[in-house]
């Protein structure tokens, strides 16, 4: 079809039109007069006179006439857009939009390379890239950009087009070329959009080396080369090279230590096997004036690392630093709350919702705010641990985001339980509609975690069975599922299911810590439960939780000084009532009760019902 619309001749195009049937082509001709003008419209007003082969830019009315003539009067100006274009454009749009969109690709690309038009390339590749054809769409864009050399919006699509073929090696010069067209005030911003254009890449450590290949000038000028190693440190990173992403911040921060570009990839890297990157960013956070972000960054690696009272220390300081700061009341209020402290944790949730409602009205939005939502339910609990069931209700009938109905309804059953109404709050809980899949799993969880506050442990653990059936594979079920059975004292069964788990997920340090504190505590198999502890804590070795196993299994084994400084450790770190039952009873048979009665004072106060706790002062007949 293309070599034939080649020489038309007029009467060939009236000819062709003729053979359509007359109210079908106008159908067509009417949807395609609005493209048809908007490709033609840069020829429109190109001149007749530009060398052969240029491109057919677009000029200014040039003002004619006799001197003395008036300005207002402007000749017409010549148009490039011939008849046979105009029915070659005409026939292609049409072609294209009665589902032949490579004879219609043809048709523009053609066009494109004989009147040298930008917008005709363009076309012709979103033409080919809405047929799915990459490589037509590949051919028409490298056209474009040999056509175009100093056009970003071709090398863009040239560079985009290889990256989703997956033709990772042959998008370094595009990726070159598009740099160095963007302007030097606007390079450090092109350069740091880079990772986010090879996000999807199957070969994350090809896809690494080209970008590190086509940075190697920027890394050494100063004015990008913070922004080049931040790149470099992101793409290494998820290409899996943690500690080449550590070197990358280290090489960023040091052309640059106020830069937050580095810091961010050193807060990623934080762990305790790279001990550097909290080392960055401590630096950064002692300058002059850090983002609260990165700091509220920090908080939250923190935590993930276990080190809790760390992370309340830099919440607090953000909400010194920069009060208005919003989800640092959040965090922290949460924080506060898994500690027990529930006026502190009230004062900092309620002054979160104080900041978002301000935020919400500054931006006139009803958009849905989880944040706010997890404020409500946490305010919620608060009341309801205060037995103040009306106020817990007040503050989760304020929640408007409907994605957080299962957890307001499971408060809502938790407060109907703890009146003495666990059917009706069960019922609250089977009763919510399920909108996904994920939905009826959750409800399952949501009962079970109901069942389980209110030492419902066996009708826990037949839910559990029931659940684990559906969800076979599911190591969190199986998990709950043996705490459950260790309450119960099924220990046998406790055991199996906690096998299962490590062998579903090897790094669930949960499971390897459970089996070998339980072994711990029924003074059974203690070099096994040393071992798995010890296990545990290789992937998290600064859990308070997992130190106090491992001093409470050194205990076990009569190593009381070692037990005494670990499980102090662990009480400083995360103040916890259960830690303070076993460092106090290591205190007891070291003599010093006194300081055992004050350790175990103080775990009153956090969690005066705590069943380890009290069971512990009650075999020790202690009067606190």
């Amino acid at each position: 079809m293309l070599s034939v619309v080649a020489n038309w001749p007029h009467q060939a195009g009236y000819a062709l039109l003729e053979r359509f049937n007359y109210h079908w082509a106008m159908q067509k001709i009417v949807s395609s007069v609005f493209w048809g003008l908007l490709v033609a419209a840069p020829m429109l007003l190109a001149q007749t006179n530009l060398p052969s082969g240029s491109p057919a830019a677009p000029s200014k009315p040039a003002l004619q006439g006799a001197a003395g003539a008036s300005s207002a009067e402007v000749f017409p100006v010549s148009s490039a857009l011939d008849s046979e274009l105009f029915y070659r454009l005409l026939i292609g749009e049409m072609t294209a939009r009665d589902g032949d969109a490579g004879a219609g690709f043809a048709l523009i690309l053609d066009s494109a390379r004989k009147t040298n038009d930008a917008l005709l390339y363009q076309r012709a590749t979103d033409l080919a890239l809405q047929s799915r054809a990459g490589d037509a769409a590949l051919q028409a864009a490298a056209a474009w950009k040999q056509a175009y050399p100093a056009s970003s919006d071709a090398n863009r699509y040239v560079l985009q087009i290889l990256i989703a073929l997956n033709r990772i090696n042959d998008t370094l010069e595009p990726l070159k070329s598009g740099l160095a067209l963007v302007s030097s005030a606007e390079r450090s911003l092109a350069i740091s959009a880079v990772p986010r254009a090879y996000a999807r890449v199957g070969d994350k450590k090809l896809a690494a080396s080209v970008v590190e290949e086509a940075l190697a000038t920027y890394v050494i000028n100063p004015a990008t080369s913070v922004a080049a190693w931040t790149t470099i440190g992101r793409m290494r990173l998820a290409s899996g090279d943690t500690a080449g992403a550590l070197e990358a911040a280290k090489k960023g921060a040091s052309a640059n230590a106020l830069a937050e570009g580095p810091v961010l990839v050193a807060l990623e890297v934080m762990g305790p096997k790279f001990a550097g990157a909290e080392a960055l960013v401590k630096s950064y956070l002692a300058s002059a004036k850090p983002l609260p972000e990165i700091r509220m960054g920090y908080a939250r690696a923190l935590i993930d690392d276990g080190r809790l009272a760390e992370a309340v220390t830099q919440l607090k300081v953000v909400n010194s630093e920069k009060p208005e700061f919003a989800p640092a009341w959040l965090v922290l209020g949460s924080l506060q709350l898994q500690d027990m402290l529930l006026a502190p944790a009230q004062a900092s949730l309620e002054r979160y919702v104080e900041l978002s409602l301000k935020a919400k009205e500054a931006v006139d939005t009803d958009e849905p705010d989880r944040g706010l939502a997890q404020a409500y339910l946490s305010l919620a609990q608060i009341a309801e641990k205060r037995k103040d069931f009306a106020g817990a209700e007040a503050w989760i009938g304020k929640i408007e985001n409907a994605g957080e109905m299962i957890q307001a309804q499971t408060r809502r059953a938790s407060i109907l339980a703890n009146q003495g109404k666990l059917a009706q709050g069960q019922q609250l809980i089977r009763s919510l509609p399920e909108r996904n899949p994920g939905d009826a799993r959750q409800k399952l969880l949501a009962e079970v975690g109901l069942l389980r506050d209110l030492k419902q442990y066996k009708l826990a653990y037949d839910l559990l069975t029931q659940v684990a059936v559906t969800y076979p594979q599911e190591s969190d079920i199986l998990y709950d599922q043996a705490m459950m059975a260790e309450k119960l004292g099924q220990m046998a069964d406790m055991e199996r299911l906690l096998r299962e788990v490590m062998a579903l997920k090897p790094d669930g340090y949960s499971a390897y810590n459970a089996l070998g504190y339980s072994f711990a505590d029924r003074k059974v198999r203690l070099p096994e439960a040393k071992q798995l502890i010890q296990k545990a804590l290789e992937f998290a070795p600064n859990d308070p939780f997992i130190r106090d196993s491992l001093g409470w299994v050194e205990f076990r084994l009569g190593n009381l000084a070692e037990a005494g400084q670990i499980l102090g450790d662990a009480f400083r770190a995360k103040p916890n009532a259960e830690i303070a039952a076993h460092l106090g009873e290591v205190l007891w048979a070291q003599g010093q009760r006194d300081k055992a009665l004050a350790i175990w004072r103080e775990g009153m106060l956090l969690e005066p019902d705590n069943e380890t706790l009290v069971e512990t002062i009650k075999r020790f007949k202690a009067k606190l």
